[in-house]
């Protein structure tokens, strides 16, 4: 039989380990000022698989010297050198007519509607039901997070 003390935490230590998912965020950059090669391999020796165009965000899945480990929006796993990524961050609209609002509801008028893969920039990396974003052609509003990648 376990001492009472044991089993008076069981129910703590439950919640705090579900919980525990909903607290990891994701590390994201974005593709510098010029492409990066991305390879099968951490080595510039390794196959070269694409070029990621400047301003693309992947998610950063490990880093290992100066190499880093990257997904993009299609779900492909790659390596890259981590000196070409950038701490600024850009999203992806992710589904198809992904609506840039004035305000953070469905009731606000809507800005623009961009298709899938149109490249915003994210204004700000703390958002959880609506991101606020700027287009390259100034337009700045909020957008769904559900309907963009990379945050």
């Amino acid at each position: 039989m376990l001492p009472h003390r044991l089993l008076a935490g069981a129910p703590l230590f439950v919640m705090t380990v579900l919980a525990a998912p909903h607290v990891v965020a994701f590390d994201f950059k974005t593709v510098g000022t010029t492409a990066a090669i991305l390879y099968e391999t951490p080595s510039a020796k390794g196959n070269k698989l694409y070029l990621a165009p400047p301003g693309m965000p992947l998610q950063v899945m490990i880093a290992y010297g100066e190499w880093v480990k990257v997904r993009d929006m299609n779900g492909d796993v790659a390596w890259t050198q981590a000196r070409v990524l950038a701490p600024r961050r850009n999203v992806l609209v992710r589904t198809p007519g992904g609506r840039v609002h004035a305000g953070p509801d469905d009731t606000s008028a809507v800005l623009m509607t961009a298709d899938k893969g149109v490249l915003l920039e994210l204004v700000d990396p703390h958002a959880l039901v609506w991101a606020r974003v700027r287009h390259r052609d100034g337009v700045v509003g909020y957008i769904k997070v559900s309907d963009i990648w990379g945050l």
